[in-house]
């Protein structure tokens, strides 16, 4: 299996066709699998906001003060969740509307204009696949899409890139029915591999170097429609909320 870094030389805009410039950059092969760095989606759909522009509520106010935190950006936090999961520490863990359990909303002042913040693409899967349905159009192959962006895991220290988005395969490897070495048949085995996908790409995505775009060729799949809600746990399985 290899990894194959693409860089992009410039600052992707608001309208701007990925799909076209990803496929002028690399010549891509049938079964590719491209993961794509959440920031660019965000900024061609529009989803960079002037904090300027922003009006924080009394209740965005209040969690500023006492977390030290920009009254705007909490103000998009809260926007953007459906439910605040924990404050403390100045650390804001959320529920965002996508379902995701996230600090901040994902909302991300890095690799934008100062007094400018991104925020997570609406629907992440319908990025991925209106992407892959136009670079397998621009192409001629058959690929699938990944979006990945960087969370905070509980227990662990340091961040790791995880699938945000997906088209084109199962983002969970299920073992459940078949048999170990020993003959004994896995019950819970499941592999998430549009995660571990996006945390080996995220070593070649460099973030000074205009690298948002990674290539994952050699790796076998069954191409089918997918969700990345195929991988969120639901509330009351998770033993920790």
């Amino acid at each position: 299996m290899q990894l194959i870094p693409v860089q992009i030389p410039r600052e992707i805009e608001k309208g701007d066709n990925i799909s076209e410039i990803i496929s002028k950059s690399i010549d891509l092969c049938d079964g590719d699998i491209i993961v794509i760095a959440q920031k660019i989606i965000s900024k061609q759909e529009g989803r960079t906001v002037d904090l300027s522009s922003v009006t924080p509520s009394l209740l965005a106010k209040g969690i500023s003060s006492e977390y030290g935190k920009n009254p705007s950006i909490v103000e998009l936090i809260l926007s953007e969740s459906q439910k605040i999961v924990r404050m403390e520490r100045g650390v804001i863990i959320v529920e965002t509307k996508h379902g995701f359990i996230c600090a901040n909303a994902g909302i991300d002042e890095s690799n934008v204009k100062d007094g400018f913040a991104t925020l997570l693409p609406l629907n992440p899967d319908n990025s991925a696949e209106n992407i892959c349905k136009h670079i397998s159009e621009y192409n001629n192959k058959d690929v699938a899409v990944l979006i990945s962006d960087t969370f905070g895991r509980p227990f662990r220290l340091g961040q790791t890139n995880c699938a945000i988005g997906i088209y084109g395969f199962d983002p969970i490897l299920n073992y459940a029915g078949t048999n170990d070495n020993f003959g004994r048949e896995l019950r819970v085995t499941a592999i998430a591999v549009a995660d571990e996908m996006c945390g080996a790409a995220e070593l070649l995505m460099k973030k000074t170097e205009n690298t948002p775009v990674v290539i994952i060729r050699g790796y076998e799949f069954k191409k089918e429609k997918s969700s990345i809600n195929q991988v969120i746990r639901s509330e009351d399985e998770d033993l920790f909320r």
